[in-house]
């Protein structure tokens, strides 16, 4: 019988991202040869870093398009960052590279109060964390999710200050095992100091809801409305008046989904809505006569 005391796989990377941290010599041998490789291939412009405290704790809470969306940060800032990552990913045969290099695992669709006290040991520690609000990836171009709370319960627990970030362009990145070699674009805004809201009741709303998401979301919109160095060139003699007109009818477009689940959670729900059809064949002809009376 297994000695149920013992601790399992995502328990003890937990223990090692509180107690020892990155290596270091690994963060700066990946980062720099992942820095002139990502700025190069993706075309990256990145601004606003000097909202990013130089050091001491801090939370970098931005939209999530892509699983390289954390190493656009992490080549952004020369401070060592470090981020949720999903279970799955953690337990594959990357997951002690990853762990490493800064990630520490996240069970997604659930509450996991391991992540957020790894999180916030991290930022006791003086840490740089970053987090992505939606919870996971929303690849839609044109939307963003909505936001959970946790970062903000983070910043009021720790005093740590809130950086928003926006980046574009990462969504869908991948052709096969290919990357695509897209523009990215990623903006720091000004932090959100949580101080100047604890003890009010709707602290963390108001962290969240009402200074930090919006200020991604009209952010991110600019970004898609902005022209590249061609397109700004082509706009400039009359060639491209027609492609920069789609592009701000696209940014104008930009619209916030409710709460987005996980894609595997979506996927387990579609197949068991599948076997219940299969089932009973007669609920799903029921649902297809629904659907036709409101079109």
């Amino acid at each position: 019988m297994a000695d149920q005391t013992q601790p399992t796989h995502i328990e003890q990377m937990h223990q090692r991202a509180r107690e020892r941290g990155v290596s270091r010599w690994l963060y700066t041998l990946v980062r720099a040869l992942l820095t002139p490789l990502l700025r190069m291939w993706f075309r990256v412009r990145i601004s606003g870093v000097e909202h990013i405290p130089a050091e001491g704790a801090a939370i970098v809470a931005l939209n999530h398009k892509s699983f390289l969306d954390a190493f656009f940060v992490g080549i952004a800032t020369h401070r060592h960052v470090r981020f949720m990552a999903k279970t799955e990913l953690m337990r594959g045969p990357l997951g002690g590279l990853f762990l490493r290099l800064g990630a520490f695992p996240v069970r997604r669709g659930e509450a996991d109060a391991d992540a957020m006290l790894t999180a916030r040991t991290i930022l006791e520690q003086g840490g740089l964390v970053v987090i992505f609000p939606e919870g996971t990836r929303v690849e839609e171009a044109d939307a963003l999710g909505s936001p959970h709370h946790g970062a903000g319960r983070l910043a009021l627990q720790t005093d740590a200050p809130i950086v928003p970030a926006a980046i574009a362009g990462t969504q869908r990145l991948w052709l096969g095992p290919l990357p695509k070699p897209r523009r990215v674009q990623l903006t720091f805004l000004p932090a959100i100091e949580p101080h100047e809201l604890a003890g009010q009741a709707d602290a963390v709303s108001e962290i969240i809801d009402r200074r930090l998401w919006p200020s991604v979301q009209s952010e991110y919109g600019r970004q898609l409305a902005r022209p590249g160095m061609i397109l700004a060139g082509l706009t400039a003699v009359g060639l491209g008046a027609s492609i920069m007109a789609r592009r701000q009818t696209r940014a104008a477009a930009l619209h916030l989904l409710g709460v987005v689940e996980p894609r595997k959670v979506r996927r387990h729900k579609a197949r068991a809505r599948l076997r219940e059809q299969l089932r009973h064949p007669w609920l799903a002809a029921r649902s297809l006569r629904l659907r036709g009376r409101r079109r």
